[in-house]
């Protein structure tokens, strides 16, 4: 038995002996300042920076919000269209770092507990690296993953050490740095606390430590070493034993919570700081990047390439050539995955219109004749690379060759919620026949025809990513592409969709609110005949092409309506006749749109949740993020069976502006979308009620799987990945399955046993080639089925594989000379400044960049003394632009930053001073707020532990009969 098993069984005896205090642990602490609030206001507060550096190089104005915000700040930074990528970037972030008290929460060195400095040093240095590696291979999701863990642990230094409590107001910078020092750590056996005064612990840390500058941090679980500070909150064991109490400043309740805010605040800086430090990196175009600027819409198509897809090919340049033409402001990034058999691949990515035509361009059809094609491996390929919530379009006119991997694409697009939409021109043949309409009573004909059987695969995966499966001719092709260039308008959302997997009469009700622009309509199916009816009781059929509603394209078994009249809000109604399966879906263009994700929520000392990473069990827990600004209020989430007409209703608690927490007691039989209706306040009589649905289709699962590494992962070795199964039901032999995107060598168990309350525990291995790029992201899947095939889970994993560093040094900036005169009219005068730039025998400066200034930015570089490669920096500039700075990033990723400002007349001046570059930023000083501190002597030790409210607690006789009986069997296993 581990010390953490240990700590674990005796936690439960607490909670189980005072049940009612362990349910007052809140999951997200809204009367405090929390990591989530910590790392949106240091994210906001960085990219409102660079927007503005932005606006003044672009020579625009940039007006600050009053309340920044991610709606009010796209604004200001002229991208409204990011609104939604910010908040998913932002939320992705937020949530790893909630991930890390969930899954690590007695991990010392993830938290500086236990005077855990140096070890908590490298893993935000560790976690800084591997964010730069990734984000320079464009891989942003899994930087931003890594980002959120690397700043918890970075915010939790300045709750859990007493870094504040020595009077320091500005970030400990050594931190990020991993050639710095960390000095006057407390040594191992000094005491640094004394027992706290009933419930009065602010001065419980001993005079010597804090005269002395001593660093130290509480100690967390069953032990600590004589005389050390324990972290505290009820949960902490050793906090219960003398010295009594804790130092930790996590909520304004702990016991040194009267520091809760100055802690926030330096908390906030120092996040800025690491922040600034990535910045300097990537550049300022990549950071909004990296903070989901500009992916409002990204597109991808899969394509066949084999010798019958020429016509096919021929439909898709014309379509984007089209599109990279006439919306070039609203597609960010293009993807490109070329299949057919025996290959796949490569993705292709860029951000460059021009550059993806040119690749479409060179598609050849070739080869052929063994019909089906290896299309799921290349839609595994895109979507492994592309960003979260993609459209993807897959083009092919054969079945699928390599089916046995539907459940690990089916676990891709459940987990990355991307919409696949499918171009078949392998239909069948179709015949007409008459029919009179079903609601109108007038004589109409559609079309009879069925579904080619062999694209079934095809249809099942479209419809649980929320996407069509649209099959049409090779000739009609063209008149179905209008899908491609609708899915790149920006702020796309569903307001409606259902599944019908029978054909049968039907009436469905949506509700359109006045935000909602640009409203179309798609339906698929076979055999089918609607009506549509505005709530002002106007309807259309789908025989009228043009009618008082919109207009009516039909191809294949594909209709589009494009609504056309000028006030659709209101409650809208589609009647629909149908022999054969149907999809029904309702888009349209808004700022009022919703975020979430499936969690399991975290009880104890560090409470909070965790993001699961395959589907939920029947108790689900939703994390809601609802966007549209201040004046947007959900009034109902509920999880709604897209196949049948089952609803669960959820419960929803506030947790922060924007964010909601939603339980659900129960969940649909089958496939299910979540639903949130809300009301929006306006300028109306009445409020503007709104409806929105989400995409992916999801379900639940009896299977539980769990997967997690902490390990650095370098180029030519090895990584363990632990993983665990656990089942509901009775025994059960589990086939396991684990792939990777890269075709990296792997080694798992082919079956695992699991059930009855066992779980079953095992190992993937995966073997990096020893060429892999630094920043190479690798996805995992490992996936676990019942032998029966009717339940199966997954857990997805972005790893990423990272060169070791030995260069940690920044480049150091040497301003030779300054020459300004800037006395008369700054229009009419200049100055300039010369430089030279080194990084020692680091790995050299790879790139120089002008962040702040208007001026020419010229370098050189020649070889100085040594043998050292010098970097000579001349700049020139107006004298109204008084700032200059600029960055230099050297082969390993370490940033220095050189700046010089004039504001008067000066004559030219030789600086021959050394100054090491380094990441500057505006730092915000932290106040404390007034508190008078006493200094008492401790009380004499007791039996009883006290709370931060100064309540006493004597566990009971029992308790302790338990607890003694757990270390003792600990001690007799030993």
């Amino acid at each position: 038995m581990t010390q953490n098993s240990l700590y674990k069984i005796i936690i439960l005896f607490v909670i189980l002996h005072n049940e009612e205090r362990s349910l007052a642990f809140k999951v997200l602490l809204t009367s405090s300042v929390t990591h989530q609030e910590i790392t949106q206001k240091a994210i906001l507060q960085t990219t409102a920076d660079v927007c503005k550096a932005q606006a003044l190089q672009q020579g625009r104005d940039f007006v600050l919000p009053s309340v920044l915000t991610v709606e009010s700040l796209t604004k200001a930074c002229s991208s409204p269209a990011s609104a939604k990528g910010f908040q998913q970037a932002i939320s992705r972030v937020r949530n790893q770092n909630a991930w890390v008290d969930g899954k690590y929460f007695m991990s010392a060195r993830r938290h500086f507990d236990d005077e855990t400095f140096l070890k908590g040093r490298d893993l935000i240095t560790e976690g800084v690296k591997a964010v730069k590696a990734a984000a320079q291979q464009g891989n942003y999701e899994t930087a931003r993953k890594r980002l959120g863990e690397a700043l918890h642990t970075l915010q939790d230094f300045y709750s859990h050490s007493n870094w504040i409590e020595l009077g320091n107001q500005f970030p400990f910078s050594n931190l990020t740095r991993p050639d710095s020092q960390i000095n006057n750590i407390a040594e191992p056996t000094r005491p640094t606390c004394r027992n706290c005064d009933g419930g009065n612990c602010s001065n419980n840390i001993l005079e010597d430590i804090i005269r002395e500058k001593k660093l130290t941090s509480g100690y967390f679980g069953l032990f600590k070493p004589s005389g050390k500070c324990s972290h505290g909150t009820y949960f902490d064991i050793s906090s219960w034993f003398t010295p009594k109490g804790g130092i930790n400043k996590d909520s304004r309740s702990s016991e040194h919570g009267y520091l809760h805010d100055t802690a926030a605040t330096v908390a906030i800086a120092a996040t800025k700081e690491l922040l600034e430090d990535i910045r300097g990196f990537l550049g300022d175009s990549n950071f909004l990047r990296l903070m989901g600027f500009s992916q409002n819409s990204v597109l991808c198509f899969a394509i066949d390439t084999t010798g019958s897809m020429g016509d096919d090919i021929d439909e898709v340049r014309r379509v984007t050539s089209n599109i990279t033409d006439k919306m070039r402001d609203t597609v960010s990034e293009y993807i490109l995955v070329p299949f057919n058999d025996p290959d796949f691949g490569p993705l292709i990515r860029t951000t460059d219109p021009d550059e993806f035509k040119l690749q479409i361009n060179a598609l050849q059809p070739h080869d052929g004749g063994d019909t089906p094609e290896l299309s799921l491996s290349g839609l595994r390929l895109a979507l492994t690379g592309s960003p979260p919530q993609s459209k993807i379009f897959v083009f092919t006119d054969a079945d699928a060759k390599d089916k046995e991997l539907n459940n690990t694409v089916l676990a891709l697009i459940e987990s990355t919620k991307s919409v696949v939409n499918f171009m078949l021109t392998n239909s069948l043949a179709a015949r007409r026949r008459r029919s009179g309409d079903p609601n109108q009573g007038q004589s109409q004909h559609y079309s009879t025809r069925i579904s080619n059987p062999l694209n079934q695969v095809y249809v099942d995966l479209a419809l649980a990513s929320g996407g069509l499966a649209i099959e049409v001719t090779k000739a009609t092709l063209p008149q179905a592409t209008s899908i491609i260039a609708d899915a790149s308008t920006s702020a796309l959302v569903t307001v409606f969709q259902t599944v019908k997997k029978s054909g049968k009469a039907e009436t469905y009700s949506f509700t359109v609110d006045s935000s909602l622009k640009n409203m179309t309509i798609y339906i698929t199916g076979n055999s089918l005949a609607f009506n549509i009816t505005s709530p002002l009781g106007d309807s259309q059929t789908n025989e009228e092409l043009s009618g008082k509603l919109g207009l009516v394209e039909h191809v294949g078994n594909f209709y589009t309506v494009r609504l056309t009249i000028l006030d659709p809000v209101g409650l809208w109604n589609i009647y629909i006749s149908s022999l054969q399966p149907y999809t029904i879906k309702v888009l349209g263009q808004s700022d009022i749109d919703f975020l979430f994700n499936f969690v399991e929520l975290n009880e104890g000392a560090h409470s909070g949740y965790s993001e699961l990473s395959g589907r939920p069990n029947s108790n689900v827990t939703l994390l809601l993020t609802v966007m549209g600004g201040d004046s947007v209020t959900p009034t109902e989430v509920a999880l709604v069976e897209t196949s049948g007409s089952q609803i669960i209703i959820g419960t929803l608690e506030k947790i922060a502006d924007g964010d909601f927490l939603v339980t659900m007691n129960s969940v649909p039989a089958g496939e299910f979308i979540v639903r949130v209706m809300g009301e929006r306040t306006s300028s109306r009589s009445s409020n503007d009620c709104f409806q929105r649905q989400s995409i992916t289709q999801h379900r639940a699962s009896s299977v539980v799987i769990t997967a997690w590494t902490d390990e650095v992962w370098e180029p030519g070795k090895t990584l363990s990945i632990p993983f665990t199964v656990v089942y509901n039901g009775s025994d059960e032999l589990f086939s396991i399955n684990a792939r990777n995107d890269r075709g990296f060598a792997i080694e798992f168990p082919s079956t695992m046993s699991a059930g009855s309350g066992m779980s079953g525990n095992s190992t993937v291995n995966l073997t990096a080639p020893s060429d892999t790029p630094s920043g190479t992201e690798v996805t995992l899947t490992i996936e676990a089925e019942t032998s029966g095939k009717s339940d199966f889970n997954y857990a997805v994993l972005k790893l990423t594989v990272v060169s070791p560093i030995t260069d940690f040094t920044s480049p150091v900036c040497e301003i030779i000379s300054v020459n300004a005169n800037c006395s008369g009219n700054c229009s009419l005068s200049s100055w300039t400044l010369s430089a030279n730039l080194t990084d020692g025998n680091g790995t050299g400066i790879m790139s120089v960049t002008l962040r702040q200034g208007l001026g020419t930015l010229n370098t050189s570089t020649t070889t100085g003394d040594g043998g050292v490669n010098v970097t000579f920096v001349f700049y020139s500039a107006s004298c109204c632009s008084e700032v200059m700075e600029l960055v230099a990033v050297d082969g390993a990723g370490n940033v220095g930053i050189c700046s010089r400002s004039v504001t008067s007349a000066v004559t030219t001046t030789p600086n021959t001073s050394m100054s090491t570059a380094s990441t500057t930023n505006s730092m915000t000083t932290a106040t404390a707020a007034a508190t008078t501190a006493t200094a008492k002597t401790s009380s004499p030790s007791t039996n009883a532990t006290t709370d931060s409210a100064g309540h006493h607690f004597y566990p009971p006789i029992g308790f302790w009969v338990g607890v003694g009986a757990i270390l003792l069997s600990h001690v007799l296993w030993l």
